[in-house]
């Protein structure tokens, strides 16, 4: 089993890379709303405030994490989020990490 971390920098590809991952049988994703020291120190940070009587909410990370169960699947889920958001290591599309779990609890074992 493996841990996949992607902090997605523009929540407006949250739902396209869901429907990828879906795709590739990957279920139980977490999706955390999150900022970065970066953003902190712009004083950017996720915050809710009204504008002309309506709640808005101003937008940090989104940080996905799934356990998924080989190396392969990483790498397709790896191509599924560049094929939607470009190349990672592009500014301001994101940071993808994988490592292997040594002890898992709770997850179904196929």
């Amino acid at each position: 089993m493996f841990m996949i971390m992607l902090v997605l920098d523009d929540s407006d590809h949250l739902d396209a890379i869901l429907e990828a991952w879906a795709g590739l049988g990957v279920s139980g994703v977490t999706i955390i709303e999150s900022s970065g020291m970066h953003r902190r120190k712009l004083k950017h940070i996720p915050m809710r405030y009204l504008y002309g009587g309506k709640a808005v909410e101003e937008c940090g990370n989104l940080t996905l994490i799934v356990i998924v169960k080989n190396e392969p699947l990483i790498r397709q889920c790896l191509k599924a989020v560049e094929e939607i958001v470009g190349d990672l290591n592009q500014p301001n599309t994101g940071v993808f990490a994988a490592w292997p779990l040594t002890l898992t609890k709770g997850i179904p074992q196929e």
